[in-house]
Parts: structure tokens; C-alpha cells; sequence
């Protein structure tokens, strides 16, 4: 999509018109639109696997080697679409911006292949093989990967205002959290999953339902949100190379920071939500008992439930990243305690309530970080890396979803994990698990996230991107004007110029020189594409 004409027709504009985040825009474009998508997404990270595992009992196929294999090879065709979703992205022209076209285009894409993930057809194993392989990359290296990479998007390309940014992102969250969280983590364990068992017909209808739900919604997520960076810049479209975009982001130190930051917290994440499930079910409690999840996900959804209304004030107040790395420190407390009784449901629930709280901060802030480490990217290279900066992201999160599948289903398989099985009067009868999968269980789901605590708050000692964010997007105002005039075209002053705050002796002197090393960098980069013109 290289041409402005396209999508220029009224029926696809966004129904935002306000230079500033309006209050429609953050309950329909940030919290009810995605909260489709995101829901359905939640129910697959959490039950997906256990679909393959005890409704389609995969677990044993190839020696135990398929669901341990595919996931992984699968990820890495994930990967290689996301890269090429971030180049077209960053490619991408239209009077509706750079990411919202994909949203559109992303809504019946996600509600088909959601529906074929579970309609795995009964019979020949070698068939069920192949669909699952089929509809799985179909889903997640296809039609989410579209969606996803514009959706995560749509904060950083929303406002440059970071206290207006830091209220979406907060807005953002509460769709995966507080929606999805309380049908996936309380509904689901105390309602549905009883219901369902092991019948694949319900586990069909189910999804069938979920899946088709999230079409409307994105659409609306689509007409209620406004990329005004993207605007900012109309008529400034240069050709930069793909190479050089990813050679920028790769060796900028608050990039390089906020993406190991990610990649360490999806690993714990990924296996913390592939464990949760068996945990309940086999170490903390009985198979869908209908009380033992609801605790521990109530337990976690109270802290999630009071953290819309502090983190956002703290994070104004001490710094988003500091209030996060103290957080960190909180969750791998909590950790500790799980790890000391994890068979005990007070120990635990104790434990994943101060780990919860401490995971506040992250849950919510994360994406006005990464929206800052953007602006500066764009500030230090004159180039702005959206796309590119999201394709490498979305790598570390698919990939380690498919990696962490991997690992974690050949640690059940090498440990001797049992199937539950369906009697003759269609009750589901689960086994008990050798003491081997009871450990691989509990190292998942409460003992690695005490390891990636500490080092998440080791990392944010050293990301200190937001103290001078402001300086930068000024910074860019004023060369984006000069280059504008410079071009013979007319310059128009953006409304909501962000506000400089003043700085520490100390930042002061960092800026300065950050600044002078900036500009040199801007220089050469400029003269790079100048000569490559030529």
C-alpha cells in the first residue's frame, strides 16, 4: 500500500477527529475494540495446548516428538512473517496511516482461522497432523501476526503527549487483563471448563462463538483510533532502506534494553500460562475441580483490579521505569513463597498475590515505555522505525510462545505425562501424574518467574529513556520543520506540543551530551541515504 488515494473514501476514516485523545477514543478504540481479539488470543495461550493435549491426545504422536517439534517450527515462520509484516507496514501509505489498514483488513482474517484452529477433523491421525499444522500457522503466522502488529502499534503512533500515551496504554492493558483475564482465568476454570471436558463438539461451538465475536469489535478498534504521529508526518515519505531501518534499531542501547527486557518476561510469562492449567489441575488441586483456578486467578485478579487506578499515578510521579523494576522485585518475592509450598493453596495464593501486585507495573506501562524508546529512536536517527521496531518484537513474542510450547510439552512427554481419558458415561477420568511431571509443572508455573524477576529489575536499571523524552520529541519538532521548509512545503504547527519539564543538574549534562552524540548520528545516517541516491 503505497498510494494516499487508497482508503480515502469517508466509509473507512476513523470516527476520531481530536488533536487530543478523546474519551471515546480510549474506551472504544482501547478497551472495548480489542478486546475480541485479545480475548480470544488469552483463551488460546491458556488452552489451546491443553486442547491438543487431552481433547485430541497428541501428547504421545511421533514418540511424544510432534507437539514438542511443531510449535517451534512453526514459530519460525511466524518470525519471518512478522518481518515482512514490519516492512510493509513501514511501506505502508493510505489516508487511513501505516498500521490501521491492516487492522481492517486483520478482523475476518482472525474470526475464519480462529474457527479452523478447533475443527480438527476426527479419524486419521495423520489427517488431524496436518490440520492442526495448518490451521495453527494459518492463525499465528497469518492472520494475527496482521493484527497484532498493528494493534501494538496504534500507541506509540496515537500522540506523542506521554501523559495522554501512558493513559491509552493503561486503557490497552485493561482489555487484556481485566476482560480477558477475568472470562479466561475466572469464567473459564469455574464454569466452562467443566462443562467442556473433553467433548470436542462444545469445545468447537465455544470458540466457533469467541471467534466470531472478535470481528465486530475489531472493527470498531479500527474506526476509533487516530494515528496522529503517522499525520505529522504526511509528505514526508522518504524510500529508507530496510537493512539500515533494522541496523538502527539493533544498535540502539534502549532498544537493545527494552527487547531483552521483553524476550526475558515473555519466557516466564509463556510458561507461567502454559503451567497455570496443569498446576491447578494436578499439583495445587483436582483436574477442573471448578475452585482451584478460580482462587489463584481471583487471587490474581484483585491486584490487577486496584492497579487501574494507581500505577498510572505512581508511574507520573517516580518514573515508569522505576516504579516497574520495584515491581519486579515484589513478583520475584512472591515467587520465593510459591516455590516454599507449592502443594499448600495458602502459601500460594499469599505468594501470587504479592507477585501479582509486583507484575502491576509492567502489565500496565509496558507499551508507553516501548513508545518512548520510538521517539527516540526517531530522535537520535531521523527515521521513524515503527514497523521495523514492532516486527522484532513480535519475533520475541511468537517465538518464544512456540519455543516455550516446545519445551514445555517434551519436558510433560520425557516426564511421563497421562492423558486424561473419557469413561462410558462420557465423564472425563484424569490420571494421577508420576512426581517427575508434578516438578516440570511446578518449575513452570511459580519457580522460573523468580529467576526472570530479578534480572527484568536488573535490566531497568538501565533504561532511562523517558527522563529526557520530552527534550527529544521537541528536538523532532524542530528538524521535522526545517527539513519541511527546506523542501518548499508548508509547515503546520502541531496542537499539542508536549511540555518540557525541567531537568536535574546531573540529567542535564547527560542530555547535553546525548544531544551533541544525536545529532552526529542524525548526520551520518542523513548522508548515508544522500549517497545512496547517487
Amino acid at each position: 500500500m503505497t498510494n494516499k488515494a487508497r482508503l480515502s473514501n469517508p466509509l473507512w476514516d476513523s470516527r476520531v477527529r481530536s488533536a487530543d485523545v478523546t474519551r471515546g477514543e480510549k474506551w472504544l478504540g482501547y478497551l472495548i475494540g480489542p478486546a475480541g481479539a485479545l480475548l480470544l488470543n488469552a483463551v488460546l495461550a491458556t488452552y489451546l495446548n491443553v486442547y491438543y493435549t487431552d481433547v485430541l491426545d497428541l501428547t504421545g504422536v511421533w514418540g511424544g516428538a510432534f507437539l514438542a517439534v511443531f510449535p517451534i517450527v512453526s514459530k519460525i515462520i511466524d518470525a519471518i512473517t512478522n518481518v515482512i509484516m514490519g516492512y510493509i507496514i513501514d511501506r505502508t501509505h493510505t489516508a487511513q496511516g501505516k498500521a490501521r489498514p491492516w487492522l481492517l483488513l486483520s478482523a475476518p482474517l482472525v474470526a475464519v482461522s480462529g474457527i479452523l484452529l478447533f475443527t480438527v477433523p476426527q479419524g486419521s491421525q495423520t489427517v488431524q497432523v496436518v490440520w492442526v499444522m495448518l490451521s495453527y500457522n494459518l492463525f499465528y503466522s497469518f492472520a494475527y501476526t496482521i493484527y497484532n502488529m498493528s494493534h501494538n502499534l496504534m500507541v506509540p503512533l496515537s500522540t506523542r503527549n506521554t501523559t495522554q500515551r501512558g493513559g491509552l496504554s493503561v486503557f490497552n492493558q485493561i482489555a487484556t487483563i481485566m476482560m480477558s483475564g477475568i472470562l479466561v482465568a475466572l469464567v473459564f476454570p469455574m464454569v466452562i471448563m467443566p462443562i467442556l471436558g473433553v467433548d470436542q463438539g462444545k469445545w468447537i461451538a465455544l470458540m466457533s462463538a469467541l471467534s466470531v465475536l472478535a470481528l465486530p469489535l475489531t472493527l470498531m478498534e479500527y474506526y476509533f483510533t487516530k494515528e496522529r504521529v503517522t499525520e505529522e508526518t504526511a509528505g514526508e515519505e522518504r524510500k529508507v532502506p530496510f537493512a539500515l531501518q533494522m541496523k538502527i534499531i539493533l544498535t540502539d542501547k534502549y532498544i537493545l534494553i527494552i527487547l531483552v527486557y521483553f524476550l526475558v518476561f515473555t519466557v516466564g510469562g509463556c510458561f507461567k500460562n502454559l503451567g497455570l492449567v496443569y498446576f491447578c489441575n494436578y499439583v495445587l488441586g483436582s483436574y477442573n475441580d471448578g475452585v482451584t483456578q478460580t482462587m489463584v486467578s481471583v487471587i490474581g485478579g484483585i491486584p490487577m483490579g486496584i492497579g487501574i487506578f494507581a500505577v498510572w499515578p505512581l508511574a507520573k510521579r517516580f518514573g515508569k521505569r522505576n516504579v516497574t523494576l520495584v515491581g519486579f522485585i515484589l513478583y520475584a518475592i512472591g515467587g520465593v513463597i510459591c516455590c516454599l509450598a507449592p502443594a499448600n493453596m495458602t502459601v500460594v495464593l499469599v505468594g501470587q498475590f504479592i507477585k501479582n501486585i509486583g507484575g502491576l507495573p509492567c502489565a500496565y506501562v509496558f507499551m508507553a515505555l516501548f513508545a518512548d524508546t520510538l521517539d527516540h529512536v526517531e530522535w537520535k536517527s531521523g527515521i521513524r522505525c515503527d514497523g521495523t521496531a514492532m516486527s522484532v518484537y513480535n519475533i520475541i513474542a511468537v517465538a518464544m510462545v512456540g519455543i516455550c510450547t516446545g519445551v514445555f510439552n517434551g519436558l510433560l512427554a520425557n516426564a511421563g505425562y497421562i492423558a486424561p481419558a473419557m469413561d462410558a458415561a462420557g465423564n472425563t477420568v484424569a490420571a494421577v501424574q508420576p512426581d517427575a511431571v508434578q516438578n516440570v509443572i511446578t518449575f513452570a508455573f511459580v519457580g522460573l518467574e523468580v529467576i526472570t524477576g530479578i534480572v527484568l529489575a536488573v535490566l531497568l536499571v538501565f533504561l532511562s529513556v523517558e527522563k529526557t523524552v520530552e527534550y527529544k520529541q521537541a528536538d523532532i519538532l524542530e528538524y521535522r520543520k526545517a527539513r519541511c521548509l527546506a523542501e518548499g512545503r508548508e509547515w503546520s504547527e502541531p496542537e499539542n506540543r508536549p511540555a518540557l519539564k525541567p531537568l536535574s543538574d546531573k540529567d542535564r549534562r547527560r542530555w547535553e551530551a546525548e544531544r551533541e552524540a544525536g545529532a552526529a548520528y542524525r548526520a551520518k545516517i542523513q548522508a548515508g541515504l544522500e549517497n545512496g541516491k547517487r
